[in-house]
C-alpha cells in the first residue's frame, strides 16, 4: 500500500477583510504570546534532567511545533491571499462576499449563506467556501432564480429568494465588461 496522495486542489485565495484581519489577529497572537509561553515551560522542562523520559518536555516540543507549523502556514497564506472589501458593480447577481437566502424547492425551508474564502469557512455561521458546489451553483444568479446542485445528500433543487452585501463596501468594476 502506497502513502501517496494527489495534491490537493488548489483553494481560491480570495478572503474578506474581517477574515483577513482574524488571520492576521491569529498571527500575531501565535508569535508574540503563545510561542514565547510555550518556549518559556519547554526551557523550564529541559532543566529538569533527563528528557527521553520528560513527559513535560516532550509534550511542549510538539506543542511548539504545532505552532510553528501554523505561523509558517499563515505567513505564507497571508501573503498569497487577496482582500475583497469592495461591492460587486452588479449588486443584484451573486458575488463573492454576497449573503444568499435560498429556499429550497422541495421542502420548502429556507437557508441563509454567505460566500466567503476557504480560510473563513463556518458551517454554524452559515459561511460557505467560494470553492464548494452550492457556492459555485450560486454565482452570477439573481434573486428569483432557480438551480439544481449535487450536494454530498444528493441533488437539491434551490430558488434565491434574497442577496445582500455588507453595507459600506466601494464599487467594484463589474468582472464580465
Amino acid at each position: 500500500m502506497s502513502r501517496w496522495r494527489p495534491p490537493a486542489e488548489k483553494s481560491t485565495a480570495l478572503i474578506t477583510a474581517q477574515g483577513h484581519a482574524r488571520l492576521k489577529a491569529e498571527l500575531d497572537e501565535l508569535w508574540r504570546q503563545r510561542r514565547p509561553e510555550v518556549v518559556k515551560a519547554l526551557a523550564a522542562a529541559a532543566a529538569e534532567g533527563d528528557r527521553s523520559e520528560n513527559a513535560e518536555y516532550t509534550y511542549r516540543k510538539k506543542q511548539l511545533g504545532e505552532i510553528d507549523r501554523r505561523v509558517r502556514y499563515l505567513s505564507k497564506r497571508l501573503e498569497a491571499l487577496r482582500v475583497v472589501d469592495t461591492r460587486p458593480s452588479d449588486p443584484d447577481a451573486v458575488f463573492f462576499g454576497a449573503t444568499v437566502e435560498l429556499e429550497n424547492v422541495q421542502s420548502g425551508q429556507t437557508h441563509v449563506y454567505r460566500i466567503v474564502g476557504p480560510d473563513e469557512t463556518d458551517a454554524a455561521a452559515g459561511w460557505i467556501s467560494i470553492d464548494s458546489p452550492l457556492a459555485r451553483a450560486l454565482l452570477k444568479k439573481r434573486i428569483d432564480d432557480e438551480f439544481e446542485v449535487e450536494l454530498p445528500g444528493g441533488r437539491q433543487g434551490f430558488a434565491i429568494v434574497g442577496i445582500d452585501y455588507a453595507a459600506g463596501a466601494q464599487e467594484l468594476p463589474d468582472p464580465d465588461a
